[in-house]
């Protein structure tokens, strides 16, 4: 890292108007007044419009990358498209230097008549490499792209993990000053992706990368700093990223009542989800205890019985499960304690279902009540992260060999 600034944003905000009507007209006033040399940008709010990036300003120097977060409709995309030149800003300044590679839309800017072959040339051009030095690029952009059978034909024909994987090759082999990278490696499978953020995390170290995504943990994993956008302003801005991940999670609304099937769906009440530091928020560190607790009332005895309680992700993908079953359950009111030692999460938001079931005399299940999102928790994991969902207990031995001389 060095102290070279490739990006340079300086309050910059951008308006857009709700009436189609009114878009186009204000969109001719405002190219008549550039025209006459006024240099009127209306900085003030016309009826219908509003601003969809509000005063965003941030540097980046080579060697860094931000990752830029917030629910749909923050203006993050918006943000890219005026770094990538798309648009323009209505108010303040942005400097990028050096080659930019953007991956930003599907189509990554490619011509989808033209071949893969043709597009990759092209985009070389545009980046300001000569036809020699896209020679000597092309095996490698082909090979990660993994399409070398279809290099020869119309890109319009490619499917969208074709599309992106070799958007992303061209924008990453053709060692870009400045990369900028959209939610879109979502759409590729899991192994390219594993390939792209590989390739990201060496990127780093020579370019300034500006990285979009939902996922905290792929954010974590490569960034130095973070922004927080919401409705198009700045709600956090710095180099603690477990901090901002931890706002953006509790911007989700958590007012949604559980869902909650079976035939006795008032069963359970007062759930609470707190670890040992606190029990007033359910944000939680890598490693700390989990307790769930709750009161239970049976109205009947049930023989066997059994408590699950289901841990889903943010994509609400089950990765854990607790269960307890009970031979005799008698009839009553009872304060149910579940406790998790050490819960070994990575970075990211987790949503709580529990679930109770009856079995009768040849073991068949009967849902008395099952909870789907009964609650949640968010867990920063300020470790290294590595990008898998959990780290597992282990113990290691290191003994030193003797050599024999």
């Amino acid at each position: 890292m060095n102290d070279e600034v490739l990006v340079s944003v300086e309050n910059v905000s951008k308006k857009f108007c709700k009436d189609l009507k009114r878009s186009l007209r204000y969109g001719v006033q405002d190219i008549g007044t550039e025209l006459l040399g006024l240099h009127t940008r209306h900085e003030r709010l016309r009826p219908k419009e509003f601003w969809a990036v509000d005063d965003i300003s941030f540097e980046l120097k080579r060697g860094e990358c931000l990752g830029l977060i917030g629910h749909n409709g923050a203006g993050k995309s918006t943000l890219l498209k005026m770094l990538n030149g798309l648009i323009k800003p209505d108010k303040g300044r942005i400097t990028m230097k050096g080659r930019i590679g953007a991956l930003i839309e599907l189509q990554a800017g490619f011509n989808p008549i033209l071949t893969g072959r043709e597009n990759i040339y092209i985009n070389g051009s545009l980046l300001g490499f000569t036809k020699k030095e896209i020679d000597q690029k092309f095996d490698a952009i082909v090979e990660f792209a993994e399409i070398a059978e279809y290099i020869d034909t119309p890109v319009q024909n490619y499917s969208s993990g074709m599309k992106v994987r070799l958007g992303f090759a061209v924008a990453s082999q053709m060692e870009p000053d400045v990369l900028i990278i959209d939610e879109v490696l979502a759409v590729g499978d899991v192994g390219f992706r594993i390939k792209c953020f590989n390739v990201i995390a060496e990127l780093v170290q020579k370019a300034a990368v500006i990285f979009v995504s939902h996922g905290m943990p792929q954010v974590a994993r490569i960034s130095s700093s973070v922004m927080l956008m919401d409705k198009g302003k700045e709600v956090y801005h710095g180099t603690d990223v477990g901090k901002g991940a931890e706002l953006y999670y509790r911007s989700f609304d958590s007012s949604a009542e559980s869902v909650v099937y079976g035939d006795y769906p008032h069963m359970m009440r007062n759930l609470r989800i707190y670890t040992d530091d606190t029990e007033d928020t359910n944000a939680f560190k890598h490693l700390d205890t989990l307790h769930i607790q709750f009161d239970l009332s049976l109205p009947d005895a049930f023989s066997p019985f059994r408590m699950v309680v289901i841990i889903h992700d943010n994509d609400l993908k089950p990765i854990a499960t607790v269960s307890k079953r009970v031979d005799h359950q008698p009839a009553g009111e009872f304060n149910i304690q579940l406790t998790v030692p050490s819960v070994a999460l990575d970075t990211g938001k987790y949503d709580v279902a529990i679930a109770f079931y009856h079995f009768d005399t040849l073991e068949r299940p009967t849902v008395l009540a099952n909870y789907r999102s009964v609650g949640n928790f968010y867990i920063n994991n300020t470790r290294a992260a590595s990008g898998a969902p959990f780290s597992l207990p282990a113990e290691w031995d290191i003994s030193q060999l003797i050599s024999k001389t």
